[in-house]
Parts: C-alpha cells; structure tokens; sequence
C-alpha cells in the first residue's frame, strides 16, 4: 500500500428522509494499493477545477460516493502529472514523464467513455492527492519542448479535448446535412457558430474561429466577456436580456414571469439576429441547459447543429420533435472523448496555439477548499480555475 495526503469527499449521512446537503473536503491521509501491470504511480502537479467537482460537491445530480458504494473519494480529473512509477506492461510512459491527465474512467471496447476517472468510476483516485494511481491510456505526454506552460495543459485536459470530440461531430453533422454537388458546404459557406457556457464552450467557440468559422459566445461577466474579445471571438452581453430564463411552470402560472421572459427572449432573438445574421445559429453550443434552451432553438438556423457534452442547469428538456423535424435541426450529444482524440487534440494545440488563455492566480494546495467555495459562490472570473499540489 501506498500512503499519502488527500482531500477527501464523505459519503452524505441521510437523516429523517431528509436529503444530504452539500459535502466539504476533508484533508485526511489516503492509502493507494500498488499499481498493476498497466498503470502508473503519478504525483499530481497542477490540477484545473471543474463542473463535475461542483456536481460532486453539492450531490447533484448523483451523491457520487453512494453511486460507487463508497464510503468516500478523492475527486479532481484536469490537470497534468509527473510519472514516479511505471507497471511492467505499460509502453505510452515512462518514469520522469510530464503527462496531461485524460480522464476517461471505465471505456467501452470502441474506447467511448463510459464512466469519468475521479467522478462515477469506482476506485479511480483523483488529482486531489499528492500521489494517484492511473492506467496508460488515463495519460498523454506533455509535447517535448512545448511552447505552453503546465498550467495552460492542466486547463486544456478536460475541456478542450471534451470541445475537441464535440466540434468533430457537431461540424460533421452540419457539413453533412448541408453537402451539394458543388462543395462540402451550402454555398461554399462556413457554419456561424455560438456558444453558452463555461470553459468547454469558450475552447470550443475558439476551435471553430480557427477552422475559419465566424464565432461568438454569451457571458455576464465583464472579465470573461474582455477574454472573449481578446481571443478574437464576437461577444454578447448577457445582462442585456438577464430574464431570459425559462421555467415551464412559472411561465405557465405567472403572468409577470411570462411577460419578463417574453420580452428577455425577443432581446436575445434581436441581438443574435444582428450577429449572427437573419438565417440564425448554424452551430449553437450550449452547455447550459433548461434556462436558454428554449431561445437556442429559436436562434437556430434551418439547417443548424444544437450540441453539448454537458449541462450546468437543468438536464431534463422539453422538445417539439415535428417543429425540430421540420426546421432540420440535429441534437449532438457527446461525452468527452477517445483515446485516439485526445492525441489529436493535442498535437493540434501544440502547432496552431489552441490553448486557454490563464489568468497568474494559482491554488495552493492549502488553499483548495476555498477555491471550492469561490467556484461555487461565483466568485471566479476565470473559466480555468487553477491549483497547484505538487512542485513543478
């Protein structure tokens, strides 16, 4: 067994039928059995926050410790890692190697994803250890010489080959259902491309502006919306139409409600018409949910791509399957990535620069429960929320 440091999520103690309240992270020693043939011992050096520790966190929409029939975990699934120690079949690394974390946790026998390391997949220990354990298809080496620095890799992990394998379908499916005879694309043109959300939107709306796409993505905030400007992306406001979010119930049985949303929705329809141009959205990401979906569909171009690979409000949609029939809309859903994308994703980062802009604010590893609250709190600007665990 191998012993280290960790901070640790607790199984929620259930009382009186009530349901469990939000968790915290508790800093407590943690024991690693040895690694197997295919696996690595790794020390964790710079680890990025991201929604599903949030999700963990607050036990939605799953108390993930109940869901793997353990007691309690270790989460933490971006960021990069140095190897200490190497299995005697493993031949991706080698012991001394800097690798970005790729965070497939359980896959199916056509390498899709289908349990996330250090979230739903049992026995996975994530990077809020000082040591974990991986399998060689869990790593990618850092590019030799690389131009970016660790802290840009440990953000790139997650979200952007999540954006990586969502763009590729996404496009594909626009691509294909605009093909003619005289090129790939409807009129030689190239889809315009939206997003909401957070950092896989953000590296997703990039990738599309270096693919030749016109793009843009939505924020409230003033920070992000400066860092959307400056990475060349077209941007809107979101406080400009602050009521747009949408609840079938309320719009059903409050007439202020409706109305607020009703003019917040002809707003936003206004603003992504004059952006965007009168045909609408080709390609809309939108990894928020419940809230905009609605408006989405609206803005959406005939044909045109809605996609996600994720959700950060509401997960249950409603749709009207003769209206998204009839207008040739097309629904992609995704969930991180193969293996065989992640290398692509990679080596395209590494020659074209397609890497998220940092602020210099890093965690320390003292501090990461406070990173937690301000995550949660919406205290962040940044769409990388960085920490550090071990020495560089």
């Amino acid at each position: 067994m191998i012993k280290t440091e960790a901070w640790v999520l607790h199984q929620s103690a259930e009382s009186n039928g009530c349901k469990p309240g939000p968790g915290r992270l508790r800093r407590e020693e943690w024991e690693l059995p040895d690694i197997g043939p295919q696996e690595v011992l790794a020390e964790p050096i710079y680890g990025c926050w991201e929604g599903n520790m949030a999700h963990a966190l607050s036990r939605r929409p799953v108390d993930i410790c109940r869901q793997r029939g353990e007691d309690k975990v270790v989460i933490g699934n971006a960021g990069v890692v140095r190897v200490l120690e190497t299995g005697r079949q493993v031949s991706t690394v080698k012991s001394g190697d800097t690798c970005i974390v790729f965070c497939n946790g359980i896959w199916d026998d056509q390498g899709f994803p289908k349990k996330i390391y250090a979230y739903d997949a049992p026995g996975t220990v994530g990077l809020l250890a000082r040591r974990t354990r991986l399998h060689e298809r869990q790593l990618i080496p850092v590019p030799a010489g690389s131009r970016y620095s660790l802290r840009q890799w440990a953000a790139f992990s997650l979200r952007y080959i999540t954006a990586w394998s969502n763009w590729k379908m996404a496009y594909g499916c626009w691509r294909l259902a605009t093909a003619s005879k005289n090129g790939p694309s409807m009129n030689g043109h190239r889809p315009t491309v939206w997003g909401w959300g957070g950092g896989v939107s953000f590296a997703e709306a990039t990738l599309a502006r270096l693919n030749g796409c016109p793009s843009g993505m939505i924020s409230s905030c003033p920070r992000r919306l400066e860092q959307i400007a400056e990475s060349g992306l077209q941007h809107l406001d979101r406080r400009q139409f602050a009521k747009l979010n949408f609840s079938m119930s309320r719009y059903q049985s409050d007439e202020g409600f409706r109305q607020d949303y009703q003019q917040a929705e002809s707003t936003f329809l206004k603003l992504m018409a004059e952006a965007a141009g009168p045909q609408g959205v080709s390609i809309f990401i939108d990894f928020i949910g419940l809230p905009v979906y609605r408006a989405t569909l609206k803005a959406l171009a005939r044909p045109g791509v809605v996609t996600t690979a994720g959700w950060k409000e509401g997960m249950n949609l409603r749709t009207l399957r003769a209206l998204e029939c009839m207008n040739w809309h097309m629904h992609v859903h995704t969930h991180y990535a193969r293996y065989h994308e992640g290398l692509e994703a990679v080596e395209f980062a590494e020659g074209n620069g397609w890497l998220p802009p940092l602020d210099e604010t890093t965690y320390t590893w003292n501090e990461i429960p406070q990173l937690a609250d301000d995550y949660q709190s919406n205290r962040l600007s940044t769409y990388f929320p960085i920490f550090q665990v071990n020495t560089p």
